[in-house]
């Protein structure tokens, strides 16, 4: 029925061009942020399911970070014990020609007693001397029972527990001690033949830490495999929730402007209604 005192033909395009115009606001928005919930409005459920997604991508990523720092704890551990057996082999070859008949007691005091010696104060040097950011590692209870979270639950964990070494004297409970008095010196022949004894059980018990090293290196080396695996596959679901199809977006952007053009079109028509119908109070 026309009418002049309201427009009701106004009042529709008025109203289909606010949502439009709002359809499209949010297609822009999505384009700009590259995320297909502006907000929270747009899908509360995939919202909550992609943060969760994507605070899971968060935890990994510094799991990822705790495996290389681990890593590189057990690397330099392992160093450090490589180092200790070379020099436990030399002293294996000084007490072995020490014990040898064809060698006199000045030449295994004054000579081979020497070099063993020094190599026994250079074990201690590389015992006190290997740490990780000012935490010593062959000594001391930084390696006991040491938990590296490697997942999104609290018991996620890989345990490294590495038993330290001390060359003698007073040390952490959990420590090893290497060479003991039997193994102090090779001054004699009797003496070297101890030392023998001695410096092949340290060999030994170096060789254990260092397998144990290793071990926890390949399951740190696996567990950072599956972790980038989890990385990358919940990134992938998490894109699928929360990120923008941009030609999809794109396609829906053209329709709403077309049709946002249409309602500011039809809106001019309508507010010359009631002039057109004026002209027939006129006639």
């Amino acid at each position: 029925m026309p009418v002049i005192s309201t427009n009701n033909a106004a009042n529709a395009a008025l109203n289909y061009l606010n949502l439009n115009s709002s359809q499209e606001t949010n297609k822009i928005a999505q384009l700009a942020s590259g995320s297909r919930i502006v907000q929270a409005m747009d899908d509360a459920a995939g919202l909550a399911i992609g943060t969760q997604l994507q605070a899971n991508v968060t935890v990994f990523q510094q799991d990822a970070v705790n495996i290389s720092q681990g890593t590189s704890i057990l690397q330099s551990t392992d160093g450090a014990l490589a180092q200790i057996s070379n020099v436990l082999q030399r002293m294996m070859a000084l007490a072995t020609e020490a014990a040898s008949g064809q060698v006199t007691n000045t030449q295994r005091s004054q000579d081979i007693n020497t070099e063993y010696q020094q190599l026994k104060g250079e074990i201690q040097s590389i015992v006190t001397s290997t740490t990780y950011a000012g935490q010593s590692l062959l000594s001391g209870s930084f390696l006991h029972n040491v938990k590296f979270l490697i997942g999104t639950q609290s018991t996620n964990f890989i345990t490294v527990s590495l038993a330290t070494i001390s060359v003698g004297g007073t040390a952490h409970a959990s420590a090893k001690t290497l060479l003991g008095k039997t193994g102090s010196t090779v001054a004699t022949a009797s003496a070297a033949l101890h030392a023998i004894q001695a410096v092949g059980s340290a060999i030994n018990t170096i060789t254990k830490d260092r397998a144990l090293a290793g071990a926890f290196e390949s399951q740190f080396n696996f567990s950072g495999q599956d972790i980038a695996t989890n990385v990358q596959n919940i990134s992938a679901a998490a894109s699928v929730i929360m990120d923008a199809d941009v030609a999809s977006v794109k396609a829906s952007l053209s329709a709403n402007d077309v049709k946002t053009q249409a309602s500011v079109a039809a809106l001019t028509q309508a507010a010359q209604l009631p002039q057109e119908l004026l002209k027939l109070l006129q006639s």
